[in-house]
């Protein structure tokens, strides 16, 4: 205002005025430089935040792409780990900063429309519309949640069936493994038989040779061969014929032995404790017997147990063996008894009648 002042009182000399004007407008554009020096150093800090490669380069495009690049690393609702609000909401300010820096930047008198305002606030921040559900889908937000759960629904089962080709190749592998070194195995137990197998029959032919085998008391005659089993195949059979003879039984033969051993055992012991008793039991005899029938039953439990083992490795189902009872043991127990004791009857009367005649041939003798 200074300078227009003198411009208007300085009518004397045109050239003076003119020297004035010029440098009026001189000072004036150098103001402006130097209030945007100071401006530009106070948006550094907001450029810098922002990653813009050069403040005066920079276009409003390029800074809305890194201001929603920003946005989806630091927003709270990203759901990002490096989500944080304190540096979402300095970034946020860096934008408006340096949006309103631009804007100014376009008008030579720094001023902004109102139209331009109007719109920069009532226009909401299109950073929400890539955060929520991974930024996929289109349409209302109901609509975008659909297609948002069908993704993740694909997604899962695109995951599962990966799972599924990996945990089958990698059993195809250990099975593969496996399978090699069973073979591997194999080959080496053939080639240790067969290095055994020549050792043998070296040492067989080395004995025949110095004449070990001259003494054996079937020499020169022929061999005397197993049984014939048409039902069987000639070489298990000699092979079962071998283990019989060299004193081995089945796990099945031995239990089947020690069942009737001790069935033998528990009806000796019945038997014996009921022909003590008599005919007429009286109240203690009858006490002691059904302590005796109690002792009993905990052994037929026990024995009930070794035949349920029994009938689980017997070869053939008519083999199988049925769980012993009390009550049929006790009374096979009283039938012998009661047979005993009339065997004893007999013979007694026997040796009575033996006495008497012998009685009688002494009387006639005499």
């Amino acid at each position: 205002m200074s300078c227009t002042f003198h411009l208007l009182v300085s009518r004397s000399d045109f050239y003076h005025g003119r020297f004035l004007l010029v440098l009026s407008r001189g000072s004036l554009l150098l103001r402006a430089l130097s209030s945007l020096h100071q401006i530009s150093r106070s948006l550094l800090e907001s450029y810098r935040l922002l990653q813009l490669p050069d403040k005066g380069q920079s276009s409003p495009v390029q800074v809305k792409e890194a201001y929603l690049r920003l946005a989806k690393i630091y927003h709270p609702d990203s759901g990002a780990p490096t989500a944080d609000a304190t540096l979402f909401a300095q970034v946020e300010e860096a934008y408006r900063a340096v949006l309103a820096h631009q804007s100014k930047t376009k008008q030579p008198d720094g001023g902004m429309d109102v139209d331009d305002e109007d719109k920069l606030r009532g226009t909401a921040l299109p950073h929400r519309h890539y955060l929520n559900y991974e930024g996929v889908g289109s349409g209302t937000p109901s609509q975008r949640e659909r297609q948002y759960r069908q993704i993740r629904v694909d997604r899962a089962s695109e995951q599962v069936l990966n799972y599924r080709q990996r945990e089958h190749e990698r059993a195809a592998a250990a099975e593969g493994a496996l399978v090699e070194r069973d073979i591997r195995q194999r080959s080496r137990k053939i080639k240790i038989t067969q290095a055994v197998e020549r050792l043998v029959e070296d040492l067989i032919q080395e004995s025949m040779a110095r004449g070990d085998f001259r003494n054996l008391s079937g020499a020169g005659k022929p061999l005397k061969k197993f049984e014939y089993n048409p039902y069987a195949d000639p070489m298990t059979h000699n092979l079962n014929r071998i283990l019989i003879d060299n004193g081995y039984q089945p796990s099945w033969v031995v239990t089947q032995r020690d069942i009737r051993e001790a069935a033998a055992l528990i009806r000796n012991r019945l038997l014996t404790g009921r022909d003590r008793l008599g005919d007429l039991i009286t109240p203690e005899e009858h006490s002691q017997w059904e302590q005796l029938c109690a002792s009993v039953e905990e052994e037929l439990m026990k024995l009930n147990k070794t035949v349920d083992n029994y009938n689980l490795i017997v070869p053939m189902l008519n083999m199988q063996m049925v769980h012993f009872s009390l009550s049929r043991e006790v009374d096979r127990a009283e039938k012998g008894a009661r047979q005993r004791r009339l065997e004893q009857q007999r013979e007694r009367r026997g040796e009575g009648e033996e006495e008497e005649g012998g009685e009688e041939k002494r009387q006639r003798s005499n």
